[in-house]
């Protein structure tokens, strides 16, 4: 679980990380709970009170919501209710999220159909931004989504579109994925699973053995694509607030 979840914080950077003990706290101008959190897995170094105190501090100094990331079921999420924290319910993504990992290749493979195909390339390519942020990105989601030790920006295009988008990025032999967009009526057309294909492929090029991936519980079509295609779940983590 610790080796998983540092992955995921290596390969989704944020703006500006300071560490307490073990954990990481994390700023990035708002863009996703991940990278505007502390990250508590393992010992603060201090008293959990104090460590919660520098979470609510560095937060306002960045200007940013007090958010910590605790493993369901672990000490620390355990001692945050009597600590006058609670669960973010309100959270835009969900305010529990499951941590899927699973043998690189494993699943059915995806043959996508003649004429088109996934391109992955190491800057985001024009169209790019477009699905994955909505627009132009702000100076926060560009930072956070093209940081990583080596990252991949995969893109599937018909007729000249970009209708998929997914963003790859390989920490040590983990592939971690994230970002997997596909424009609306081209949904329900095998495009996720070969935009995955893409990132798998790419990514045994550079190394990797093992996929990593982090997906809200709600969200139960994305779950069963990931079971498909040979995922199991790790562990899950929710996001806590001061009540």
């Amino acid at each position: 679980m610790g080796e998983l979840e540092d992955v995921c914080a290596r390969a989704w950077p944020a703006v500006v990380t300071r560490p307490l003990g073990r954990w990481l706290l994390r700023a990035s101008g708002g863009y996703t709970g991940r990278a505007n959190s502390a990250l508590a897995v393992g010992s603060p170094g201090v008293p959990l009170p104090a460590a919660l105190r520098a979470v609510v501090s560095f937060s306002a100094e960045h200007g940013i919501r007090p958010y910590v990331q605790a493993v369901v079921g672990d000490e620390v999420e355990a001692a945050l209710p009597g600590l006058g924290w609670e669960v973010n319910l309100a959270h835009p993504k969900g305010a529990e999220s499951a941590v899927l990992t699973s043998a690189l290749g494993s699943g059915p493979r995806w043959a996508p159909a003649a004429g088109t195909g996934v391109e992955v390339v190491g800057s985001p390519p024009p169209g790019w931004f477009e699905l994955a942020v909505g627009g132009e990105p702000s100076a926060a989601q560009r930072a956070v989504l093209t940081s990583g030790p080596r990252v991949g920006f995969a893109s599937l295009r018909e007729g000249g579109a970009v209708v998929g988008v997914a963003r790859g990025c390989v920490v040590g032999d983990h592939l971690h994925i994230a970002v997997l967009e596909v424009r609306s009526g081209y949904r329900r057309r095998g495009c996720a699973r070969r935009l995955l294909a893409g990132l798998d492929a790419w990514a045994a090029a550079h190394g990797a053995r093992r996929r990593v991936l982090q997906v809200a519980t709600h969200n139960e079509a994305a779950l069963a694509l990931y079971r498909g295609l040979g995922y199991a779940e790790s562990h899950r983590y929710r996001y806590w607030v001061p009540a």
